[in-house]
């Protein structure tokens, strides 16, 4: 159960048509950025299709989620990704 600074999260990530490969190593290097900003991955899950990720990740704070997301090198990866770049749909969750 998080404590209440902590931030829950489930990411839906869709890969581009035809970047199926590329997307999934874009994900393995992203997902390497989280300890850094007190993320941390506890489950990674691929649709039996193949192109979508589901991802549970914890942050230690939303200030830590916030400096997730605005990392240089995590955008600049992105930016080099281009249209392999995966879309994700981030939901924030809570345990029952």
């Amino acid at each position: 159960m998080p404590t209440p600074a902590e931030l829950l999260l489930v990411a839906i990530v869709e890969m581009a048509d035809g970047h199926t490969e590329a997307g999934q190593r874009y994900e393995d290097e992203v997902l390497a950025f989280l300890p850094r900003h007190g993320g941390s991955l506890e489950r990674r899950m691929r649709a039996t299709d193949g192109p979508t990720e589901v991802h549970v990740i914890r942050f230690a704070s939303r200030d830590g989620y916030d400096a997730f997301m605005v990392d240089p090198e995590r955008r600049a990866l992105r930016e080099r990704a281009g249209a392999a770049a995966p879309t994700t749909r981030v939901i924030e969750v809570r345990d029952l």
